[in-house]
């Protein structure tokens, strides 16, 4: 169990997460040595810790003051490891893609630390964090909207060669365009046609494709097949798994879609208003959930089978996704939650393995944010 101060608050909100040494280094030179660094499949690449964004919300016009703060992001704590896929699944609002953004350093953290390779890159600037963002990449939700719509094929895959000229001399860039063009499975003759004259899928595989351009070694997935058709989807979920043992890629993927999260993921965390409410291995998080929301997640799952749909327990919500201007005291959770007691209000479960699961090998041994957390199949159900 993780200490509590004498106020009750949790000291460190995830006491299971993989111990690794960080290094602070204090020249340019130690921070590139970092930077550059292999790490051995499985062990962390990315770390993240008690991450917090609050958005500040004021009033007036000619003086504004602060009368509050969106907490988008609050306090979440997770790690990457080499070369696997983390799912983040989640109600729309519950702050997902914020995690994406602060993670590309595209918002500033209002607290919380993200490590890469062991340098906290929510402190860095100048060139180091240039090299960091070389290596971390994204492939974002909307394919119509992420590509400009005046830029050939061949300008948007090559556009980040013009900010790191050092991974493709200009003589060189044509033929790498057509090579990434040829990875994501299209022709190469199509490098100088518009956006406007390819498909969704088509439009996504561009994306990949730029994303790739500087050799990353994360690529954070924002909702990467919501706006493509099913059969569309399951190509580029293919494609994307295909990359990933091609080129040695960690990837955090972000979808609403459970069934996508669990054919691709290695390990799936659930966030509910800001907070991680569960986290581990797909067959933990799917055949053995023990947080309430996730459960009444997965019972909403539709079900192929008329039989076993007939005789499955469905879980229903009642009330609304409180305000994340207002969160509810203690578990967030507790205002929907059918299990809520006089202790979810006044205490913040921590995320971390249940005490009656401790002594229990197995995937039901995993880090869940709950005072009641116990087992329920819900997805065989039947």
């Amino acid at each position: 169990m993780a200490e509590l101060s004498k106020n009750n608050e949790p000291v460190d909100a995830t006491p299971n997460l993989a111990k690794t040494e960080i290094s602070d280094a204090v020249t340019e030179t130690e921070i590139d040595a970092a930077l550059t660094a292999p790490v051995e499949r499985g062990e962390p690449i990315l770390q993240v810790r008690n991450l917090v964004k609050h958005f500040p919300l004021t009033q007036g016009i000619m003086f504004k003051r602060k009368v509050g703060a969106v907490k988008a992001v609050d306090g979440i704590s997770f790690d990457l490891f080499q070369g696997e896929t983390l799912g983040i699944v989640g109600e729309s609002g519950c702050g997902k893609s914020t995690v994406a953004r602060l993670l590309m350093t595209l918002e500033q953290a209002t607290a919380g630390e993200v490590f890469f390779k062991g340098q906290d890159i929510t402190k860095l600037s100048g060139r180091a964090l240039k090299a960091v963002r070389r290596n971390i990449q994204m492939v974002f939700q909307d394919p119509y909207t992420s590509l400009n719509p005046r830029m050939t094929v061949g300008d948007i895959i090559g556009e980040p060669f013009e900010i790191h000229p050092e991974v493709a001399p200009k003589g060189d860039r044509r033929r790498k365009v057509q090579d990434l063009l040829d990875v994501v499975g299209l022709n190469p003759e199509y490098i100088n046609r518009y956006p406007h004259q390819f498909s969704g899928g088509q439009r996504q595989r561009i994306g990949i494709a730029r994303g790739l351009a500087l050799n990353p070694e994360i690529i954070i997935c924002d909702e990467p097949v919501s706006a493509l058709d099913v059969s569309v989807q399951a190509q580029v979920i293919n494609l994307m798994e295909k990359l990933q043992d091609e080129f040695n890629l960690s990837y955090i993927f972000i979808a609403h879609d459970l069934s996508i999260v669990r054919h691709i993921s290695d390990r799936v965390g659930v966030m509910y208003l800001g907070k991680m409410a569960e986290i581990g291995s797909d067959s933990s998080i799917y055949d053995h959930p023990t947080h309430p929301y996730t459960q009444a997640l997965l019972s909403a799952v539709p079900v192929p089978d008329p039989e076993a749909r007939e005789g499955r327990e469905r879980i229903i919500l009642t009330g609304d996704v409180p305000s994340p201007a207002n969160p509810p005291s203690g578990c967030r959770f507790r205002t929907r939650c059918w299990k809520a007691q006089d202790l979810c209000a006044t205490e913040v479960p921590l995320l971390a393995i249940p005490e009656r699961f401790k002594s229990v090998e197995g995937p039901v041994a995993h880090e869940s944010a709950c005072h009641f957390a116990e087992e329920k199949d819900v997805v065989h159900a039947a």
